[in-house]
């Protein structure tokens, strides 16, 4: 059984501050890299609050899903990475408005840092190809 893979670019996004592909989709599953808060207008972060970042987080995530053919409503899983802790419920107030009645499986943990200064939360997902 043959298998490929294939990278995915969204238009008009930051690219990776690494040697990785924001996406990668294979078969019918698409893992979308760790986003960040940068909003693609200015390349700066969406703004200081964690509600604001977040939201950017989850539309820079879904730029790259809809690249990829899906969108947030095939989203199987998602990781949620937050530089403080009691900053999740605040968190868990935009993903749950960005994802409504889809309830997504989800690791949040509190990490030591993030890659960019001012970066409040760090999000990345695996979905499906309808």
């Amino acid at each position: 059984m043959s298998t490929t893979h294939r990278a995915v670019h969204a238009q008009g996004l930051p690219a990776p501050v690494g040697p990785y592909s924001p996406a990668v989709a294979l078969d019918r599953l698409v893992f979308v890299s760790g986003q960040g808060a940068t909003d693609p207008a200015t390349g700066k972060l969406a703004g200081t609050d964690i509600d604001i970042q977040t939201e950017q987080c989850l539309r820079n995530v879904e730029a790259i899903l809809k690249a990829a053919g899906t969108d947030l409503q095939h989203v199987l899983r998602c990781g949620v990475f937050l530089l403080d802790m009691r900053e999740f419920s605040r968190m868990n107030t935009v993903y749950q408005r960005m994802f409504g009645a889809h309830r997504p499986a989800r690791t949040t943990i509190q990490a030591a840092a993030l890659p960019g200064e001012g970066l409040r939360v760090e999000i990345d997902c695996i979905a499906y190809l309808p």
